[in-house]
């Protein structure tokens, strides 16, 4: 893969829990709705938010689908 590709990847999975927190605060969702529209529990959706975990594969497919956006968007790739 691309070096380039490779950084910018690491910085936005760094930058994750806070656009996921402005998706969802800009569409004006509590952290539970978002949880249990996506199937998971409050506690992991709020560890996303903290920068605690990661979504797996699904759970990212899933908030991508929820929120309406492409995978780059989400994750801030141009």
């Amino acid at each position: 893969m691309n070096d380039v590709f490779l950084k910018e990847l690491n910085s936005s999975l760094k930058d994750f829990n806070i656009t996921l927190k402005q998706l969802r605060l800009t569409e004006k969702f509590t952290q539970k709705q978002v949880s249990e529209a996506i199937g998971i529990t409050y506690q992991s959706y709020q560890a996303y938010e903290l920068g605690i975990a990661l979504p797996t594969l699904e759970n990212f497919i899933k908030l991508c689908a929820f929120f309406e956006i492409t995978p780059n968007e989400i994750l801030n790739i141009k």
